[in-house]
């Protein structure tokens, strides 16, 4: 995979591509789109365009990441949004960790039938998140938060250092996002791992609090650590997923 890759397509006997609802989906940060190819795909299958772009910045090298704005991490999943945009009518945001954050974003400034995410990010635990930018000046990345799935065996593609400037730019992004969240109005739907060492609990508090959506959906998964698309909850991600897809587009047929 190169940063200049565009958004994996997927279909299913013809329906995806021709489908009218569409799902934009984002991997998260330092990540890839392997953690999120099972999950698109099964969607795929169920009829919906789906598009999975690989961020910039990602994909490359950590040191890559390290030079590229939050903004264009954004850029990568808006594009995605306005390729299915063109073929579909309405189309459902998706994303795991960071990813989820992006979709977050995207629906407080397009209009979005759904949002799907998965241990979505808008806290970071650490305090010195907030001093990145100066740090990063001293250290120029510290050990990975690639691979945190409880299921064994499992690889989901993200760089093997994360870049301390990048953290900097995930903080703004946070921030960002965060103080959009009341013009987020779509339904949407959360799933959280209760054992979670990447994202902190307060990023869900947050989201509580600030969402301006009457519906708000929570799923707690008792079987998964942080990167839950491929860990043993899922297949439930899944199916929930795509019943909720159904019900938010429920009178435009796949």
């Amino acid at each position: 995979m190169t940063s200049s890759a565009g958004p994996v397509a997927f279909s299913s006997d013809g329906f995806g591509e021709s489908a009218r609802i569409g799902v934009v989906m984002s991997h998260g940060f330092t990540g890839s789109p392997v953690s999120l190819l099972d999950w698109a795909q099964y969607l795929a299958n169920q009829g919906y365009a789906v598009r999975l772009p690989l961020l910039d910045g990602h994909g490359t090298t950590w040191q890559e990441l390290a030079r590229t704005p939050w903004q264009r991490w954004y850029a990568s999943y808006e594009a995605s949004y306005q390729e299915l945009e063109q073929s579909t009518e309405v189309i459902v945001a998706a994303g795991l960790s960071m990813g989820g954050t992006l979709a977050l974003r995207l629906a407080a400034l397009q209009p979005v039938a759904g949002v799907v995410v998965v241990n979505p990010g808008l806290t970071i635990a650490d305090p010195r998140a907030r001093y990145a930018s100066v740090l990063k000046y001293f250290m120029k990345s510290v050990p990975a938060i690639a691979n945190n799935i409880k299921k064994e065996g499992l690889d989901e593609g993200a760089y093997a250092r994360t870049p301390v400037a990048a953290v900097g730019q995930l903080y703004r992004l946070f921030r960002e996002t965060v103080e959009r969240l009341p013009s987020v109005t779509a339904p949407t739907l959360v799933f959280r791992s209760s054992v979670d060492p990447v994202v902190p609990e307060s990023s869900l508090e947050v989201l509580q609090q600030r969402i301006g959506s009457d519906v708000l959906d929570i799923v707690r998964l008792e079987n998964s650590y942080h990167v839950a698309t491929m860990d043993h909850d899922a297949q439930l991600i899944f199916e929930r997923s795509a019943q909720f897809i159904q019900h938010v587009t429920a009178g435009t047929s796949a």
